[in-house]
Protein backbone atom coordinates (compact mmCIF):
# COMPACT_ATOMS: atom_id res chain seq x y z
CA UNK A 1 0.00 0.00 0.00
CA UNK A 2 0.85 3.90 -0.96
CA UNK A 3 0.36 6.68 0.63
CA UNK A 4 -1.36 9.08 -1.70
CA UNK A 5 0.52 12.24 -2.62
CA UNK A 6 -0.12 15.66 -0.70
CA UNK A 7 -2.13 16.65 -4.03
CA UNK A 8 -4.44 14.00 -3.18
CA UNK A 9 -4.58 13.81 0.15
CA UNK A 10 -5.51 17.67 0.14
CA UNK A 11 -8.05 17.08 -2.59
CA UNK A 12 -9.42 13.96 -0.60
CA UNK A 13 -10.12 15.91 2.85
CA UNK A 14 -11.38 18.55 0.78
CA UNK A 15 -14.08 16.41 -0.16
CA UNK A 16 -14.79 14.68 3.36
CA UNK A 17 -17.53 15.81 5.25
CA UNK A 18 -16.43 15.51 8.90
CA UNK A 19 -18.69 14.30 11.44
CA UNK A 20 -18.95 17.44 13.78
CA UNK A 21 -20.32 16.83 17.34
CA UNK A 22 -20.79 21.06 17.54
CA UNK A 23 -24.01 20.65 19.98
CA UNK A 24 -22.13 19.24 22.43
CA UNK A 25 -22.15 21.27 25.98
CA UNK A 26 -19.11 19.53 27.61
CA UNK A 27 -16.02 19.67 27.36
CA UNK A 28 -13.57 19.93 24.10
CA UNK A 29 -10.67 19.44 23.14
CA UNK A 30 -8.33 19.34 19.86
CA UNK A 31 -5.31 18.06 18.26
CA UNK A 32 -2.95 18.82 15.27
CA UNK A 33 -2.37 16.30 12.59
CA UNK A 34 0.58 17.82 10.91
CA UNK A 35 2.52 16.84 7.76
CA UNK A 36 5.93 17.87 6.33
CA UNK A 37 7.60 17.22 3.58
CA UNK A 38 10.84 15.09 4.56
CA UNK A 39 13.41 12.64 3.14
CA UNK A 40 11.12 9.76 3.08
CA UNK A 41 8.24 11.72 1.45
CA UNK A 42 5.62 12.99 3.74
CA UNK A 43 6.07 12.78 7.41
CA UNK A 44 3.73 12.90 10.45
CA UNK A 45 4.69 14.51 14.08
CA UNK A 46 3.51 12.62 17.20
CA UNK A 47 4.45 13.67 20.19
CA UNK A 48 5.15 11.52 23.62
CA UNK A 49 3.05 13.12 26.37
CA UNK A 50 4.79 13.43 30.08
CA UNK A 51 3.87 11.28 32.68
CA UNK A 52 1.43 13.09 34.70
CA UNK A 53 -1.19 12.04 37.37
CA UNK A 54 -3.94 14.57 35.99
CA UNK A 55 -3.22 13.74 32.49
CA UNK A 56 -5.75 11.06 31.23
CA UNK A 57 -3.11 10.68 28.03
CA UNK A 58 -0.34 10.71 30.63
CA UNK A 59 2.37 8.97 28.98
CA UNK A 60 0.72 7.98 25.72
CA UNK A 61 1.58 8.99 22.04
CA UNK A 62 -0.10 11.37 20.65
CA UNK A 63 -0.48 14.71 18.62
CA UNK A 64 -0.12 18.00 19.98
CA UNK A 65 -2.91 19.55 21.39
CA UNK A 66 -5.47 19.94 24.29
CA UNK A 67 -8.51 21.46 25.95
CA UNK A 68 -9.88 24.23 24.34
CA UNK A 69 -9.52 27.32 26.25
CA UNK A 70 -11.88 30.37 27.19
CA UNK A 71 -9.33 32.61 24.92
CA UNK A 72 -9.91 30.04 21.79
CA UNK A 73 -12.21 31.46 19.12
CA UNK A 74 -12.71 27.86 18.32
CA UNK A 75 -11.30 24.50 18.26
CA UNK A 76 -8.54 24.71 15.23
CA UNK A 77 -7.61 27.91 17.17
CA UNK A 78 -7.33 25.39 20.20
CA UNK A 79 -5.15 23.11 18.01
CA UNK A 80 -2.75 25.74 16.89
CA UNK A 81 -2.02 27.37 20.12
CA UNK A 82 -2.02 23.64 21.53
CA UNK A 83 0.95 23.14 19.38
CA UNK A 84 2.78 26.48 19.58
CA UNK A 85 3.07 25.50 23.28
CA UNK A 86 3.85 22.10 23.55
CA UNK A 87 6.73 21.63 20.82
CA UNK A 88 7.51 25.29 19.70
CA UNK A 89 5.44 24.92 16.21
CA UNK A 90 3.64 27.35 14.46
CA UNK A 91 0.96 26.59 12.50
CA UNK A 92 0.22 30.15 11.06
CA UNK A 93 2.26 29.52 7.64
CA UNK A 94 0.82 25.69 7.09
CA UNK A 95 -2.04 24.99 5.26
CA UNK A 96 -4.92 23.48 6.35
CA UNK A 97 -5.34 20.80 4.72
CA UNK A 98 -9.19 19.01 6.10
CA UNK A 99 -10.65 17.67 9.29
CA UNK A 100 -11.54 14.62 10.88
CA UNK A 101 -14.14 13.19 12.51
CA UNK A 102 -14.76 14.31 16.07
CA UNK A 103 -14.43 11.60 18.99
CA UNK A 104 -15.51 11.27 22.18
CA UNK A 105 -13.11 10.86 24.99
CA UNK A 106 -12.47 7.37 26.88
CA UNK A 107 -16.07 6.12 29.03
CA UNK A 108 -13.35 5.75 31.68
CA UNK A 109 -11.82 8.58 31.93
CA UNK A 110 -13.08 11.75 29.63
CA UNK A 111 -16.67 10.39 29.13
CA UNK A 112 -18.14 14.48 28.70
CA UNK A 113 -15.02 15.46 26.10
CA UNK A 114 -15.32 15.56 22.78
CA UNK A 115 -11.89 16.31 20.85
CA UNK A 116 -11.79 17.54 17.30
CA UNK A 117 -8.60 16.80 14.62
CA UNK A 118 -7.56 18.89 11.67
CA UNK A 119 -4.35 18.28 9.51
CA UNK A 120 -2.04 20.61 8.51
CA UNK A 121 1.06 20.05 5.37
CA UNK A 122 4.00 22.55 6.83
CA UNK A 123 6.81 23.16 3.52
CA UNK A 124 10.37 23.07 3.68
CA UNK A 125 10.41 26.30 3.96
CA UNK A 126 8.47 27.15 7.11
CA UNK A 127 9.79 24.06 8.84
CA UNK A 128 11.45 25.11 12.31
CA UNK A 129 13.38 22.91 15.08
CA UNK A 130 10.72 21.56 18.05
CA UNK A 131 11.01 23.03 21.33
CA UNK A 132 9.10 20.84 23.60
CA UNK A 133 7.68 22.40 26.92
CA UNK A 134 7.16 20.52 30.01
CA UNK A 135 3.92 18.32 28.85
CA UNK A 136 5.98 16.67 26.41
CA UNK A 137 8.18 13.97 26.98
CA UNK A 138 9.73 13.50 23.15
CA UNK A 139 8.72 13.88 19.43
CA UNK A 140 9.43 12.68 16.03
CA UNK A 141 8.88 12.40 12.60
CA UNK A 142 7.32 9.09 11.54
CA UNK A 143 7.07 8.47 7.46
CA UNK A 144 3.29 8.34 6.67
CA UNK A 145 3.85 5.72 3.89
CA UNK A 146 5.02 3.28 6.98
CA UNK A 147 1.55 3.73 8.96
CA UNK A 148 0.56 1.23 6.46
CA UNK A 149 3.28 -1.07 6.73
CA UNK A 150 2.41 -4.21 8.11
CA UNK A 151 5.29 -4.90 10.35
CA UNK A 152 4.59 -1.61 12.15
CA UNK A 153 1.25 -2.57 13.36
CA UNK A 154 1.56 -4.42 17.20
CA UNK A 155 -0.58 -4.81 20.11
CA UNK A 156 -0.49 -2.45 22.44
CA UNK A 157 -0.73 -4.12 25.80
CA UNK A 158 -3.43 -2.41 28.70
CA UNK A 159 -2.08 -4.33 31.35
CA UNK A 160 -4.56 -2.60 34.04
CA UNK A 161 -7.15 -3.99 32.34
CA UNK A 162 -6.69 -8.01 32.52
CA UNK A 163 -4.00 -7.43 29.27
CA UNK A 164 -6.42 -6.66 26.84
CA UNK A 165 -4.91 -6.34 23.68
CA UNK A 166 -5.60 -3.13 21.13
CA UNK A 167 -4.86 -2.26 17.66
CA UNK A 168 -1.14 0.11 17.72
CA UNK A 169 1.27 1.29 15.13
CA UNK A 170 5.12 1.30 16.22
CA UNK A 171 6.97 4.55 15.36
CA UNK A 172 9.87 4.46 17.39
CA UNK A 173 11.01 2.93 20.68
CA UNK A 174 9.05 -0.62 20.86
CA UNK A 175 7.33 -0.55 24.27
CA UNK A 176 7.53 2.56 24.22
CA UNK A 177 6.31 4.89 21.12
CA UNK A 178 3.44 2.67 20.13
CA UNK A 179 0.57 4.84 18.69
CA UNK A 180 -2.94 3.49 20.07
CA UNK A 181 -6.61 4.63 21.72
CA UNK A 182 -7.45 8.12 20.71
CA UNK A 183 -5.07 9.19 18.07
CA UNK A 184 -5.33 5.61 16.44
CA UNK A 185 -8.91 6.10 15.95
CA UNK A 186 -7.44 9.69 14.34
CA UNK A 187 -5.01 8.32 12.45
CA UNK A 188 -7.21 5.43 11.22
CA UNK A 189 -10.02 8.63 10.16
CA UNK A 190 -7.22 10.09 8.15
CA UNK A 191 -6.76 7.25 6.21
CA UNK A 192 -10.24 6.55 5.83
CA UNK A 193 -10.87 9.73 4.41
CA UNK A 194 -8.35 9.76 1.90
CA UNK A 195 -8.93 6.28 0.60
CA UNK A 196 -6.23 4.00 2.07
CA UNK A 197 -7.49 1.87 5.08
CA UNK A 198 -4.87 0.72 7.12
CA UNK A 199 -4.40 -3.29 6.99
CA UNK A 200 -7.29 -4.81 8.91
CA UNK A 201 -5.60 -7.26 11.58
CA UNK A 202 -8.34 -6.96 14.24
CA UNK A 203 -11.10 -9.06 15.44
CA UNK A 204 -14.40 -7.16 14.03
CA UNK A 205 -16.24 -5.60 16.41
CA UNK A 206 -14.40 -6.28 19.60
CA UNK A 207 -10.58 -4.28 18.15
CA UNK A 208 -8.68 -6.80 19.78
CA UNK A 209 -5.51 -7.93 18.62
CA UNK A 210 -5.65 -11.18 17.08
CA UNK A 211 -2.22 -12.94 16.98
CA UNK A 212 -2.71 -15.33 14.65
CA UNK A 213 -4.43 -12.83 12.05
CA UNK A 214 -1.66 -10.90 12.60
CA UNK A 215 1.12 -13.76 11.69
CA UNK A 216 -0.95 -15.24 9.06
CA UNK A 217 -0.61 -11.40 7.23
CA UNK A 218 2.81 -11.32 7.32
CA UNK A 219 3.18 -8.71 10.46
Amino acid sequence: MTVPSLEEIRDQLAAHEPRQLEDHEGQRAAVAMVLRDGAPGLEVLFIERAQHERDPWSGHMAFPGGRVDPSDTDTRAAAERETLEEVGLSLAQATLLGRLDDKTGNPATAKSLVISAYVYHLAASTAQGLVLNEEVAAALWFPVNDLLEQVHHVPYVMRQYDNIKMPGILVGEPERHIVWGLTYNFVESFFVAVGEPLPDHWEPGTRRYDKQRMTGSGG
